[in-house]
């Protein structure tokens, strides 16, 4: 089976290629494709091109980039149309079988552009053409799949300073951890579709912390929904989809701007942006981000500073060879957050926060426990053209984080330690220990992406190798119980006890964990969208991936376990019509993703079993509008995600004796809809809304959990909404002010009939800002959580979320 997969890989990797070459039919049509730049060399984003006389039009993305298929041998007058400024035409001729490239320059400036774009009303948050998603320069409306983006801009007009609040944008995404800085999970974690997500991927490729994402060179932020095992793996996404970070690139002319933002709590952030070329020709640019960032904590103990700095270098070798080279270097130092763990093996006494009578705004922790996480990311990118047809793009990533320091947290006892007391839930233990651990991973990946024609028939192919490493060292410390803490008393004389000193003594003498653990992915995937016609398109992909555990060695008595080697195979297919082309389209989609699991050793030999992957697959369907000349954005989705192969414990007698066994026939049910709206209705006013409903349900599990939502899961219902509006002429011209928030229906963080439900409260939390900003500056004041609400997020834990804050902000450009 795995020769037969593998030949059918290298058929459909080699087949597009050879029949494009042998197609020499004189009815072959021709591609136009181009690039609209600024009066000051920048791309020109957004930039409607039309086809005069045809149905044919493009917009630019990021790069100032279009490209105009399948059109017919001729003359015509190719126009740059920004409505409210006018248009630029020059006459090209499309020979058969050829491509034309082209140049339009702008007499604008970039922040002239930028001055339209608000004054037509067009978004400047609805930037969605992405070349990550589907690894392919697919536009929105032809890609088969829902995704959502938050871009630079939003997060500066809601004066976003670290990552989770960004995310609050997106829609059916909901923080269920702060940053831990644990050894090798320390990032945040947020539910998707039902299923916990981290954010791993920087431009496509595995980039990952233990500590949390500086957003100073977020260029935007890209929710990928759904399984997406075929284009992206398995090893570092979750079966709900995964996050991808798309960091600023260099540009042609000198540049930048230089940002304070102070607020409650002891926020004090500095942010620089300095881009400039090298050379005279400005083949080679440079691009330097960097941030400062220190901030208090409402509780009475908790900071976090950290430093980061994201050098960027491209480079234009000729006209068919570039280079890019994006690296970033974070470091921080922080307190653990306060989490509160449930206990997960007794009835639970409190089942509201309001019911443990705890005061939330205590830390239980101290400001001399604390650990650092520091972070090198490195993204190296070669783009060679081999033809008109065929560019090769390999990849190269290389991310090293650690976790080194102390390490704290609580949980309400199971009543084994401290007697009958800790049956009312009013007992916390209080754990430490020191984490010294570093993870290093490595991504090797390489790219053929094709775009040519096969009769009349498009074809745009992206076929891949994929090489992957994660290897990790551990030296830590045990984790005793350091002390016990009554959560209804503020006078209990324990509390302040828990110190670096008196830490350090109760690990002297403990034996600690020192292992190191290492494995191995090489995968091989092929994906084709090809038009049909001229509105409907289609995608088949298939993935082969064969991953290889070393097994965790001890280092102490040098025994090697859990090494295990297993291969998947991940299909995707993915279906598009375009109703009005450009501007409305339906999709659909079969997406697969699976998870390595390893084998099991049982006593019993009949269930000693060599297991198959877990095996994730959804069924998508919905509707994508860009329309109005790109005043009205909307994708809204039906998905319906079956996780098969789940593993779980099962007792079985066997002549009178019961054994503990694990079988491998757990399912998970997880389905819902969701909604993202991207709106301008007129000059200067931006509507960005989301809606989201999941019912995720455990179908064949052990009888504790069997039927439940899990409470990875999050809350069911989530709604975000943010509404702004920029005077956009007169005397305050630039003066524009924000409002909105987020909800969150109830969620159950334990669900569970051994412990029962502990449910926190469904919350709305509002915001607003005011804002000017001008040609050379930028103003603005925010206040979070405007109503000052007490609300709660978790994930088998308890954690309370930022009070009201007000913070302000000051941006000079140059």
């Amino acid at each position: 089976m795995k020769n037969y997969v593998l030949l059918l890989i290298s058929f459909l990797i080699c087949t597009p290629g050879m029949l494009a070459a042998r197609d020499n039919g004189p009815d072959k049509n021709g591609t136009v494709k181009g690039t609209v730049t600024t009066a000051d060399g920048k791309p020109a984003e957004s930039v409607t091109v039309v086809l005069k006389n045809t149905k044919k039009s493009a917009v630019t993305d990021e790069k100032g980039e279009f490209i105009l298929s399948n059109v017919k041998p001729g003359v015509y007058t190719l126009q740059v149309t920004l409505v409210g400024y006018g248009s630029k035409e020059e006459s090209i001729t499309v020979e058969e079988d050829k491509t034309v490239k082209t140049t339009v320059a702008l007499s604008l400036s970039n922040e002239q552009l930028e001055e339209v774009v608000v004054n037509t009303g067009r978004s400047r948050f609805a930037k969605k053409e992405s070349g990550y998603v589907a690894r392919l320069p697919l536009k929105n409306l032809e890609n088969p799949q829902a995704y959502n983006v938050v871009t630079k801009e939003l997060m500066q007009e809601q004066v976003v300073v670290n990552f989770d609040d960004a995310l609050k944008n997106t829609p059916g995404v909901n923080r269920l951890w702060s940053s831990t800085g644990r050894p090798n999970d320390g990032a945040g974690y947020f539910s998707m579709r039902g299923f916990s997500v981290q954010p791993t991927m920087i431009n496509g490729v595995p980039g990952l912390t233990n500590g949390g994402i500086d957003p100073a060179n977020v260029e935007r932020i890209e929710s990928i929904k759904g399984p997406s095992g075929t284009l992206f793996g398995s090893s570092f996404i979750s079966f709900g989809g995964l996050l991808n970070i798309v960091t600023k690139k260099p540009y042609e002319n000198f540049g930048g701007e230089v940002s304070y933002t102070t607020g409650g709590f002891g926020l004090s952030r500095i942010t620089a942006d300095i881009n400039a070329p090298l050379n005279a020709d400005k083949t080679a640019l440079f691009r330097v981000n960097s941030a400062y960032h220190s901030e208090g904590s409402f509780m009475d103990a908790g900071f976090k500073k950290s430093f980061f700095l994201a050098p960027g270098f491209s480079y234009k070798a000729s006209d068919k060879l570039s280079f890019l080279v994006n690296t970033e270097f974070y470091t921080a130092q922080s307190t653990n957050a306060t989490m509160v763990f449930m206990n997960r093996s007794r009835q639970l006494k409190a089942r509201t926060p309001q019911e443990l009578n705890m005061d939330f705004n205590r830390s239980y922790t101290s400001n001399d426990l604390t650990y650092r996480t520091p972070t090198v990311n490195l993204f190296a990118q070669a783009t060679y053209k081999i033809s008109d047809q065929w560019t090769s793009q390999t990849n190269l990533s290389r991310s090293v984080r650690k976790s080194d320091g102390y390490y704290s947290y609580i949980m309400f006892l199971d009543g084994s330690a401290a007697g009958a007391i800790a049956a009312n839930d009013t007992l916390i233990s209080r754990f430490v220990y020191n984490q010294n651990s570093t993870t290093t991973t490595t991504d090797i990946q390489q790219n053929f992406i094709g775009d040519f024609h096969i009769g009349n028939m498009r074809n745009r192919v992206v076929a891949g190798l994929d090489f992957a490493d994660v290897s990790a060292v551990n030296n830590n410390s045990a984790s005793p119980v350091f002390d016990y803490v009554n959560v209804t008393r503020n006078n209990d004389t324990r509390y302040g006890m828990l110190t670096k000193a008196a830490v350090d003594a109760k690990l002297a003498g403990l034996s600690g964990l020192k292992d190191g653990n290492s494995n191995q992915t090489y995968s091989a995937y092929v994906s084709d969208v090809f038009n049909v016609t001229d509105l409907l398109s289609v995608m088949a992909s298939v993935r082969v991936d064969r991953f290889e555990s070393k097994g965790s060695k001890n280092y102490i008595t040098g025994v090697i376990s859990g090494n295990y080697g297993q291969t998947a195979v991940s299909p995707k297919f993915g279906l598009v019509y375009q109703i009005v082309k450009d501007q409305v389209s339906v999709f659909g989609n079969y997406m697969n993703g699976f998870r390595n699991v390893a084998p099991g050793t049982m006593v019993l030999e009949e269930f000693t079993n060599i297991f198959k992957p877990q095996q994730a697959n959804q069924w998508e369907g919905g509707v994508k509008l860009d329309a109005f000349n790109h005043k009205l954005a909307v994708t809204a989705s039906y998905y319906d995600i079956l996780v098969k192969n789940m593993t779980r414990g099962e007792t079985v007698v066997r002549n009178g004796q019961s054994y503990n066994v694990t079988v491998q026939d757990g399912t998970q049910k997880s389905r819902g809809v969701e909604l993202d709206v991207i709106a301008n209705p007129l000059p200067g006013f931006n509507v960005v809304a989301g809606y989201s409903y999941n019912d995720s349900k455990m179908v064949q599990a052990p009888a504790f959990t069997k039927d439940r939502r899990p409470v990875g899961a999050g809350p069911a219902t989530l709604a975000n909404a943010w509404i702004s509006y920029t005077l956009h002429e007169g005397d305050l011209q630039g003066l524009g002010l924000g409002f909105g928030g987020n909800y969150a229906s109830k969620n159950n963080i334990t669900n569970d009939s051994r412990t029962g439900l502990f449910t926190l409260p469904s919350y709305t939390v509002m915001n607003a800002s005011i804002f000017y900003n001008a040609k050379k500056y930028r103003l603005a004041l925010k206040v979070d959580n405007l109503a000052n609400k007490e609300y709660f997020g978790g994930w088998t834990t308890l954690e309370k979320q930022m009070p009201r804050r007000l913070t302000a902000n000051m941006t000079f450009r140059f």
